[in-house]
């Protein structure tokens, strides 16, 4: 692990659609040292954020992505393709709780295919009622408008959303983001901040050596008889 930078805020990068509300409000609520500041990145370029004048710490992105063995990868969940069509596509005809497979698709134009277009591109242009767009659910949602609506296509892959960072640039604070993401509690050991004290485990009772100097131990006279409170007693002299 590096040596700890000094960051005015943990930068956390982001493809359209990935939402980190959830994780954002935990880091606010275990790290108030350090701000989290989200920057969305670009699709196309995604690994680029990672690098350049203002890079960000952190990325949150959708597989596959051409990364090498300088980055950390981390499989976090999966979306399911739905797709996109026009309210008056014939494939809209059937209803919301209809999902469609890929054999329904054959003999459609998809503008997702084309690499030209981005997703929100090929949303657009189904829009228009040519042609379909085969996205992730989170891309249908965010780009859903009146006239729109989309279907699950239930025998295609689904999307992986990932967690990316360069290796070299591992330290405390990504750690406890990795934390966030993988519900680690917030007093695991792995998610303590480097800076606190170690705790130590607590004195065994009666282990404390007494302040007042050690008592020595009492030991039963020798040669006398039971003592008081045992329930026995001498035995009585003949008459």
């Amino acid at each position: 692990m590096t040596t700890e930078p000094t960051r005015a805020s943990f930068r956390i990068g982001f493809v359209p659609g990935v939402t980190l509300s959830k994780w954002s409000r935990l880091w606010q609520e275990r790290r108030t040292d350090l701000p989290l500041t989200v920057v969305e990145a670009d699709p196309a370029r995604a690994l680029d954020s990672l690098t350049g004048d203002d890079p960000v710490d952190m990325l949150l992105a959708r597989l596959p992505l051409a990364t090498d063995d300088d980055h950390s990868v981390i499989r976090l969940y999966d979306e399911r393709a739905v797709v996109v069509v026009s309210k008056d596509h014939p494939l809209a005809a059937l209803g919301i709780e209809h999902e469609l497979t890929a054999a329904d698709l054959e003999g459609q134009t998809r503008h997702d295919l084309d690499p030209t277009l981005t997703d929100a591109q090929a949303v657009d242009v189904a829009a228009t009622g040519s042609g379909v767009a085969v996205v992730p659910q989170s891309i249908a949602r965010l780009h859903s408008r009146s006239g729109l609506t989309y279907r699950f296509v239930s025998d295609l892959e689904p999307t992986v959303v990932a967690l990316v960072w360069l290796v070299d640039r591992t330290d405390d604070d990504t750690d406890d983001f990795v934390g966030v993401v993988r519900g680690r509690t917030a007093r695991s050991s792995r998610t303590r901040r480097r800076d606190e004290p170690e705790q130590t485990a607590p004195a065994k009772k009666g282990s404390a050596p007494d302040p007042r100097g050690a008592k020595p131990k009492r030991t039963p006279p020798q040669g006398r008889g039971p003592q008081r409170g045992t329930g026995r007693s001498r035995p009585r002299r003949g008459r």
